[in-house]
């Protein structure tokens, strides 16, 4: 089992990168586990409160269920993968069932934040891409997925996004093997990235 951590900042195309390496690896090769999935709960707060959550301190992630599941997977074990709304910020009664593949993508802005997860994957990768690219995907998805005003969108970012990113984000570049500049839309990194899994795959 390859276990590949892809972290980046919010709006960096992370996701795009992730969904082109399971298209190429093909079906029943890889899963993948989203940092998104494992936010605290915040169903107890009144909706003023959640409303004002900061999504991207390392804080507003559970990484020891995440660290959990991740080392059930290691040993053969299936998990009971959490699902979270960023509409209503609580976790959802309902849960993903994931088996263990002989490819684990961890996926989210954090993800290299945790040195107990980072010690976990085999694989670092950073994707990387211009703040203001960030911001024009962050407002497009905000909007459309999230039920967010492009003002609303806007407070966040210059409250929470921008300097969570410069503090908490960006600094774990440092940690990557991989760096993944300009997104899902850098196929030559993309190329490059998906045959080192395939050789490593080939050779373990």
């Amino acid at each position: 089992m390859l276990i590949v951590g892809i972290a980046g900042g919010t709006g960096s195309g992370k996701t795009t990168v992730v969904k082109k390496i399971l298209k190429k690896l093909g079906k029943d090769v890889a899963v993948v586990l989203p940092q998104d999935a494992y936010y605290k709960d915040a169903s107890h707060l009144p909706m003023e409160e959640r409303l004002e959550m900061n999504f991207d301190h390392p804080n507003s992630v559970e990484f020891d269920l995440l660290i959990e599941h991740l080392e059930k997977l290691k040993n053969g074990e299936s998990i009971e993968q959490p699902k979270y709304s960023y509409v209503t910020c609580e976790r959802l009664n309902e849960t993903t069932t994931i088996l263990p593949q002989k490819v684990i993508i961890v996926e989210g802005i954090l993800v290299l934040t945790s040195e107990k997860l980072r010690d976990l994957l085999d694989i670092k990768v950073f994707v990387y891409a211009d703040a203001d690219d960030r911001l024009t995907r962050v407002i497009k998805r905000d909007m459309i997925e999230r039920e967010r005003s492009v003002e609303r969108v806007l407070e966040r970012y210059d409250k929470w996004v921008k300097p969570m990113h410069l503090q908490f984000i960006e600094p774990t570049m440092r940690y990557a093997n991989i760096i993944v500049p300009h997104g899902g839309d850098n196929h030559v990194a993309i190329d490059v990235l998906v045959n080192f899994i395939q050789n490593k795959l080939k050779n373990a």
